[in-house]
């Protein structure tokens, strides 16, 4: 395993970029996993389409670390199918992350502050849990794929982003027929909130189901001008990861 040492890598995001653009989603995470190792971890919303990267990152290694935000406003079924497909696919090392206590009392003691300020809610519920995991590692995959519009379109298959930490998108080439076809092809299960029309799934006060056809995240913060939950947004100054600090 190739040992990641940050000072040696003049820029080991544009490196691996070009080298693993037109690679296959296995041979991305395989490559990221001799890279970085144990310091390389999955964060998965355990969503409509989580379960083939988590089957992936499953053929490479079952204990890599992967990142579970349980944001305490999950739908049950999320919950369920994290359990379920965790277990199915003998995946060891799934961590569930859940928003500071000290930050819900002082910011949120009501659990209502996703019907005034969403970006402040989804800063304690998912970007400050997850910044606070990440600081032990290097590297982090995510499931984001160009086909899901917005920002994702010119999305690389590796990047740094402002805080330093290299992003891994091993799906970002990966259209929505190729998913629906692999998952098919490795008889994966589906969230079942997919099958009443849920081809995004989030939080349950901000995600509604959508009409075939219409595009697969505007069921995200539906009537919000948002498409992102923050915590792929770059931020010039990171948020206080002190419990209780100020957003």
């Amino acid at each position: 395993m190739m040992a990641y040492d940050q000072a040696a890598e003049r820029d080991i995001a544009l490196e691996l970029d070009e080298r693993l653009r037109d690679a296959s989603p296995l041979e991305i995470l395989r490559a990221a996993y001799e890279t970085f190792g144990d310091k390389l971890a999955l964060v998965s919303s355990f969503g409509a389409e989580s379960a083939v990267l988590l089957y992936m990152a499953s053929q490479v290694n079952k204990s890599i670390a992967v990142l579970f935000l349980d944001t305490g406003m999950l739908f049950g079924q999320t919950l369920d199918y994290r359990q379920q497909l965790a277990t199915r696919l003998g995946l060891t090392g799934v961590r569930d992350l859940r928003p500071a206590y000290a930050d819900l009392a002082v910011q949120d003691p009501s659990a209502n502050l996703w019907k005034t300020s969403v970006d402040d809610c989804c800063n304690i519920r998912k970007v400050l849990p997850l910044d606070r995991a990440l600081g032990e590692f290097d590297a982090w995959i995510t499931g984001r794929k160009r086909f899901q519009g917005g920002d994702r379109l010119r999305l690389p298959v590796v990047e740094r982003s402002s805080d330093g930490k290299i992003k891994i998108n091993p799906l970002a080439n990966m259209s929505k027929a190729d998913l629906d076809n692999y998952a098919t092809e490795h008889d994966l299960p589906a969230h079942p909130l997919v099958a009443q029309g849920f081809p995004s799934i989030g939080c349950w006060p901000c995600t509604k189901p959508v009409e075939e056809g219409a595009d697969i995240r505007s069921g995200r913060w539906a009537g919000q001008d948002k498409s992102e939950c923050g915590i792929h947004v770059e931020r010039a100054t990171p948020p206080s990861l002190e419990v209780g600090g100020d957003i």
